[in-house]
């Protein structure tokens, strides 16, 4: 899907997740391309707060998009 419309269906998936979902999971736009897709998440990791929906682009050759949710890291808070 391309960017517009991978921003809608995250804000979909968003708005139909339940609290504790939002709470322990990332829901994040990173690219369709498998190889890209482990480098946004990779750095995504190291500095979630600095990544925003915008981010993702950066890291696509193609314009292509998926939506996907991982379990947030559990640190000390």
């Amino acid at each position: 899907m391309n960017y517009q419309e991978a921003l809608q269906h995250k804000k979909e998936s968003e708005q139909n997740a339940d609290e504790s979902v939002a709470k322990l999971f990332h829901i994040v736009i990173t690219p369709a391309n498998t190889d890209e897709s482990a480098k946004f998440i990779e750095d995504f990791l190291k500095s979630p707060e600095s990544f925003d929906d915008e981010s993702c682009r950066q890291y696509s050759s193609d314009d292509e998009y998926e939506v996907v949710s991982f379990k947030k890291e559990t640190g000390n808070d």
